[in-house]
């Protein structure tokens, strides 16, 4: 591209940018399609996230709700208190204790498998976002079969199928054959793509999907608006109410996540936590998960970076979820590097990817790199070596948490 093309298409960009901050939708109301379910749980959320004050915690209200056998929002809010630091040593053996207690050793091990990366929304802080220059590409169902092929030659019995955020590229149609395929090859199949409607999420159930995992980001409602500057997902009601949408069409389980340095990381651990127990008190059949990802540096943009979320506060995070919320099943990313990811297995959490790439179609061996990365991985370890790494902790590898019958 030669230098003038180059200033014109920035300067082109640039329009499109003040076009549609001109032109941009308010983020609290539903757009023509999106079910509205009536629902109170977000209020609810909400209001309890603005009524945390972590600050006025102390360590007495810490090891009190270390004593409990369950806990209540009050314990968990003061388990992710500044006041908790000094005891997580405590809290740490404390988490163990409750993770072995309903889990054994056992570790949940799968790999996630990028189909798409197509998106049509404008997040500042997200690599497949609708402005970013990268290579586009999508799998078609023939590719998808050899991605899948290749994941399951491994000895993995459970894949997690993402897209970018792009309902005219990666239809609900689209999604559901993949859905079959993966049935095909894996005992068990996630979710994470964009938020739909009931009845569709019904749709892909029935192809096979078995539970669906959708990120909130931020529970800070103007924080999110700032970040979400166009496409569907700016529209934030509608993505807090996706798990419950998901589970009114019959998936079997949902999983919850806040990024973790895009706000108040307290205050969006503790929102995320009440959302999960509060669907978990409305819907007692759902399986509950929670993914911990920490926000990593976004390339050229210095504004948003994490810088408040350190190896602490996350060991913090995940265990106080793990003793709110005992039963539900916590995956580390693979932002996280190798030994943080094995340090929070052995402490706290259940379920670990494996094998992973962030790009689209770099599995099957006849397959070129076809489209560019969400991010960068900290953990490229294949399925033995991870497989072989939790042995070697004295853990048990189980390659499918769930069997049909």
């Amino acid at each position: 591209m030669s230098a003038e093309n180059h200033i014109n298409e920035s300067i082109l960009s640039d329009k499109i940018r003040e076009d549609q901050k001109e032109n941009r939708i308010d983020h609290m109301t539903y757009l023509p399609g999106m079910e509205d379910i009536g629902s109170d749980i977000m209020d609810r959320v909400l209001g309890a996230a603005r009524a945390y004050d972590y600050d006025h915690y102390t360590q007495a209200d810490v090891r009190r709700a270390l004593s409990r056998e369950r806990r209540t929002p009050e314990d968990f809010g003061a388990l992710l208190s500044p006041a908790a630091l000094p005891l997580l040593e405590e809290i740490a053996q404390c988490a163990k204790r409750e993770k072995e207690r309903y889990f054994g050793n056992s570790i949940t091990m799968f790999t996630p498998l990028y189909i798409a990366n197509y998106c049509e929304n404008y997040c500042i802080y997200c690599g497949f976002n609708c402005h970013n220059k990268i290579r586009r590409a999508q799998l078609t169902p023939e590719e998808i079969e050899k991605e899948m092929a290749a994941v399951a030659s491994s000895g993995l019995q459970e894949i997690l199928i993402l897209t970018g955020e792009s309902r005219s590229r990666s239809t609900v149609e689209y999604i559901g054959e993949a859905c079959r395929i993966a049935s095909k090859y894996f005992r068990v199949v996630g979710l994470e793509i964009y938020p739909l409607n009931s009845d569709e999420y019904a749709y892909l159930h029935r192809c096979g999907a078995d539970y669906v995992t959708v990120f909130q980001e931020t529970y800070n409602s103007d924080k999110y608006e700032t970040l979400h500057l166009a496409g569907h997902k700016r529209i934030f009601p509608y993505r807090v109410n996706a798990q419950e949408r998901a589970l009114m069409g019959g998936m079997r389980g949902v999983g919850f996540g806040a990024l973790l340095g895009l706000d108040d990381f307290r205050k969006d651990a503790f929102a995320t936590g009440m959302h999960a127990w509060l669907l978990q008190k409305k819907y007692p059949q759902a399986e509950i998960a929670f993914s911990c990802p920490r926000l990593r540096p976004i390339i050229n943009n210095d504004r948003i970076n994490p810088m408040d979320v350190h190896e602490a506060q996350l060991l913090q995070v995940v265990c106080a979820y793990r003793l709110f919320m005992p039963f539900a099943s916590i995956t580390i990313s693979t932002r996280e590097c190798a030994r943080v990811r094995d340090n929070l297995v052995k402490i706290a959490a259940t379920k670990i990817s494996a094998g992973v790439s962030t790009g689209i179609g770099e599995h099957a061996e006849d397959l070129e790199d076809k489209g560019d990365e969400q991010f960068e991985i900290s953990d490229g370890r294949s399925v033995a070596e991870v497989y072989g790494d939790l042995e070697r902790l004295h853990l048990q590898p189980v390659m499918a948490d769930y069997v049909y019958v």
